[in-house]
């Protein structure tokens, strides 16, 4: 069920594309609410507004905010022309995109290509890992262009990452995708195959990077998270002749065992799921450390699944520091869990290394 409430719009705190972050006079007390301006259109000071209170209520983390449902100020609001691929589909709030696919589509022809060509694919499994890849690579060589794909796994609207916004505005990222029920990136996609030929074919892109937006779903069981599709991702990849290159969620800092070294989200996707070769990138760490993440790789059945690369990486927080990225991973900074970072990192570093060698591809796939 969904709890709703209804507000005063009392300051508009700031606004970026399709996005507004206001703050709202709900039942005597103020709060910070999201205004999502390609679904429930502009809003101002003054304006009524219905609320979705549920996540608040409920004390979630990265969702745990009021979002406006309908602005009651607004009477009506005209959807853009073009575009027959419905979103959110058969709910309230079900939206008209155009979709690279479809025949009123400028890219429907280039979307009839099935094949990658070897084009390097980094599968992520958590939103914070996206700035270090794209920074790492882009720190290495600014020329190279990366698209970003973002999955359903998490947020829906892509507006709501303030991370995509000023990678985007910083050249970090030079195309953003949109793939099953997300939306609002630069190009949209019915699915990941059609996510991956765009990033291709359409945005032209060098490499991809595949991953959810902000919020992560678990459960603590071991297949009830949203990250799972990693290894769904993965087998897509190969499908299409990619090259795809798994980032591994390592912490040691996270109380939770199933959370330590490699991550339960990790093992399960990559033993369970993933039914088709990748690589995995892992950067160097202290010897205490390398040898709880071998075991955990060795144990899992990755180890001879997969193909584990360890990188040197030097680049990585570096280049968060020179691009003054200020990132953190469940509320923790590249300060206390430099090693999830640069296992990010590491995957930008071997991508890259692949596009030197045309043709090439790792051994076993």
């Amino acid at each position: 069920m969904i709890n709703f409430k209804e507000g005063l719009v009392i300051e508009i705190i700031k606004e970026r594309k399709d996005l507004t972050e206001i703050k709202v006079k709900l039942e005597g007390d103020t709060f910070t609410a999201v205004n999502f301006t390609s679904l429930t259109g502009d809003i101002s000071k003054g304006d009524k507004v219905v609320l979705n209170t549920t996540a608040v209520e409920l004390g979630l983390g990265t969702g745990g905010k009021h979002f406006v449902l309908w602005n009651l100020s607004c009477h009506s609001i005209a959807a853009p022309e073009g575009g027959h691929i419905i979103k959110l589909r058969y709910t309230p709030l079900q939206i008209k995109v155009l979709s690279v696919e479809e025949k009123g589509s400028p890219y429907h022809e280039a979307m009839k290509n099935t094949n990658l060509n070897g084009m390097p694919v980094i599968v992520g499994s958590l939103h914070s890992q996206l700035p270090a890849v794209a920074a790492t690579i882009k720190h290495i060589d600014s020329s190279t262009r990366v698209a970003y794909v973002m999955t359903d796994g998490g947020a829906l609207p892509i507006a709501f990452s303030e991370l995509v916004s000023k990678l985007k505005n910083m050249n970090l990222i030079d195309a953003t995708i949109t793939i099953g029920h997300s939306f609002g990136g630069d190009y949209e996609a019915i699915n990941i195959y059609g996510g991956l030929i765009a990033a291709k074919y359409v945005a032209n892109a060098d490499i991809a990077i595949v991953v959810m937006g902000p919020g992560i779903l678990g459960t603590g069981t071991p297949l009830g998270f949203s990250g799972i599709e990693q290894g769904e991702i993965i087998n897509a990849v190969n499908i299409l002749n990619g090259q795809a290159i798994a980032i591994p969620r390592i912490s040691f800092k996270d109380k939770r065992k199933r959370h330590f070294g490699l991550s339960h989200h990790t093992l399960t996707a990559l033993s369970k799921i993933a039914l088709t070769r990748c690589v995995v990138t892992l950067p160097e760490m202290a010897q205490e450390k390398m040898e709880i993440v071998r075991n955990q790789l060795k144990e899992s059945g990755i180890m001879d699944k997969h193909q584990v690369e360890v990188e040197d990486n030097k680049e990585t927080i570096f280049a968060l520091k020179d691009f003054d990225l200020k990132v953190t991973t469940m509320g923790r900074t590249v300060a206390d869990e430099p090693e999830f970072f640069k296992a990010a990192g590491c995957a930008g570093i071997y991508a890259l290394k692949l596009l030197e060698r045309p043709g090439e591809k790792f051994a076993g796939s």
